[in-house]
């Protein structure tokens, strides 16, 4: 017996689609679709044995379905529109855009490149990366899913800062890669078949809109950071390299310790051991996190290594992960 019903909105999309895959096989809820805006595609995409019912989206279909949880798998301003109308109509709200995730409009305006138009909610919005901010999530209204890059960067680099190892002076090098389905399923001529096909290319330097999700995050000056997002010609999956200079640390074995420390009690980070490094495809589908250092001692060198796959635990798992901390389930319910 289904305990929720929650409702999606742009369940077409790749990381909606994952979405409702995701929430079909969880025992406890029951998906509503809800339909926003007329689509060119009648057809969702395959998500699942069972059919969930798909009701027009209103704050009214929010009372009347009961919906405990609305989902906004949506474009940042479609997420400013529908967000504030779905907190009304009673539900909590989990967005998977950008719209809420900083903390004021100036800063959204500055890495978004365009006016916030419902900016009293940010105060409101808690940041929705459970391995830091838990407590908070599972007493929220309004909940900002972490974008992909972000989320694979802060959980190797927030450790790092906040026990002081790494020299800052020096700066936090991130090289982070990803699989075409991070620019959503709307048609581009940068990441269409013959564009990406046995290509592989930079994009956004120094002003790519995760950047400032980095910064907020982990407390890190812009100025201390190089963020580089690069497409490479896969459908999924998120590695990020990242490389800092120690004065403190004395070995690999110190540097992986303090992951151990920090994630020991955490169920979606898994820590590699010394000697190996993660990659894609151990994450593909997953709702991990996997972590892999290297170090050093004679310059101090260190390199980290995080891995996800940008769909799930990138944006889908973790807004079901989300959910269940909000709703009081188990926090891996149908993510194991």
């Amino acid at each position: 017996m289904n305990n929720y019903k929650v409702g999606v909105v742009g369940f077409r999309g790749y990381s909606g689609a994952e979405l409702v895959g995701l929430l079909t096989r969880h025992p406890q809820v029951e998906p509503i679709l809800l339909e926003h805006r007329q689509d060119s595609d009648p057809q969702p995409q395959p998500i699942g044995a069972r059919q969930p019912v798909s009701v027009q989206c209103s704050p009214e279909a929010v009372k009347n379905e009961h919906l405990a949880v609305v989902f906004l798998a949506t474009p940042a301003d479609v997420s400013m529109e529908l967000a504030p109308q779905m907190l009304d109509a009673g539900a909590k709200v989990i967005d998977l855009s950008g719209a809420f995730r900083l903390r004021d409009s100036g800063t959204y305006s500055r890495w978004y490149k365009e006016k916030h138009s419902a900016p009293e909610l940010l105060s409101e919005a808690v940041y929705g990366l459970p391995e830091f901010c838990r407590e908070r999530i599972a007493q929220a209204h309004l909940i900002a899913n972490p974008g992909c890059y972000p989320t694979a960067a802060n959980l190797a680099i927030q450790p790092l800062i906040a026990s002081g190892v790494i020299d800052r002076g020096a700066g936090v090098v991130c090289d982070a890669k990803s699989g075409v389905s991070g620019a959503g399923r709307k048609p581009r001529l940068k990441t269409s078949f013959g564009e990406v096909i046995d290509n592989f290319s930079a994009y956004s330097v120094f002003d790519h809109r995760h950047v400032p999700e980095i910064l907020m995050e982990s407390a890190i000056e812009e100025a201390e950071l190089s963020f580089t997002a690069q497409l490479i010609p896969i459908h999924r999956g998120i590695l990020e390299t990242i490389y800092f200079r120690s004065r403190s640390l004395s070995s690999a074995e110190a540097l992986l310790d303090l992951y151990k420390r920090r994630y020991q009690d955490e169920p979606f980070v898994r820590l590699y051991p010394l000697g190996t490094l993660p990659d894609i495809r151990g994450v593909d589908r997953t709702n991990f996190c996997d972590i892999g250092v290297r170090f050093d001692p004679a310059t101090g060198r260190a390199v980290v290594v995080s891995a996800i796959d940008n769909l799930v635990k990138g944006a889908a798992g973790q807004a079901m992960q989300n959910m269940n901390l909000v709703l009081n389930f188990p926090e891996t319910e149908g993510l194991l």
